[in-house]
């Protein structure tokens, strides 16, 4: 039990960003000293870490947010393999050669994406669908509504961090991708980057 509430406690940093004591007491319906040991736990093994958010009044909020270490615990999809087949395309066809390589990639992603929004008749639904699928690839996406009519898509983890940091070219076809499947009706923008040191990947939609 112990363990699964630090998992929890991980998957709940993860996913909300840095957290209070109290917040992730209530979020996981454990008191706030139940809450703090676990937390001393994890940052004993390197997982978690503590800020100081300034208050408008008082003194600082004490917030806990993931290590570079906790943010290892959620799997980067065979990364140095990736980044090793990467380097040896390059290697071996060149600059283009990867870029057909991506561009095939894109492709079959973007076939996949178009059948799951058969029946989807707005650009919610959509959102709703691409969300999903995305959650499905390991993302660990969700989306949201604001209030001026824009959506959010919102990534959560990288399973291709590694992929992605090496050539930057993958995160361009994601964002293409989308846009593509989402139609000619909206507008999307990346506005998060986690290889910008964000703590996620978010995407707004602004319908025409």
């Amino acid at each position: 039990m112990a363990d699964r509430t630090a998992d929890r406690i991980l998957f709940s940093l993860k996913t909300l960003g840095p957290r209070a004591i109290g917040d992730l007491g209530s979020e996981l319906s454990i008191t706030a000293e139940a809450a703090r040991q676990h937390l001393v736990r994890l940052q004993e093994q390197g997982l978690v870490q503590t800020s100081e958010e300034r208050q408008p009044k008082g003194r600082p909020k004490k917030l806990w947010r993931l290590t570079e270490i906790g943010h290892a615990r959620f799997p980067d999809r065979h990364g140095q393999l990736t980044v090793d087949l990467i380097s040896a395309v390059r290697a071996t066809f060149g600059e283009k050669g990867l870029e057909k390589l991506i561009a095939a990639r894109e492709a079959d992603t973007l076939a996949v994406y178009r059948d799951a929004m058969e029946g989807a008749n707005t650009v919610a639904q959509k959102v709703e669908r691409l969300a999903a699928i995305r959650s499905n690839e390991g993302y660990m996406a969700e989306w949201e509504a604001g209030e001026d009519g824009s959506l959010t898509l919102i990534e959560n983890h990288c399973p291709i961090c590694a992929a992605a940091a090496t050539c930057q070219k993958f995160c361009r076809a994601e964002l293409e991708n989308f846009s593509a499947v989402l139609g000619p009706d909206c507008k999307v923008e990346r506005t998060e980057y986690i290889l910008e040191n964000a703590r996620r990947c978010a995407y707004r939609v602004t319908p025409s």
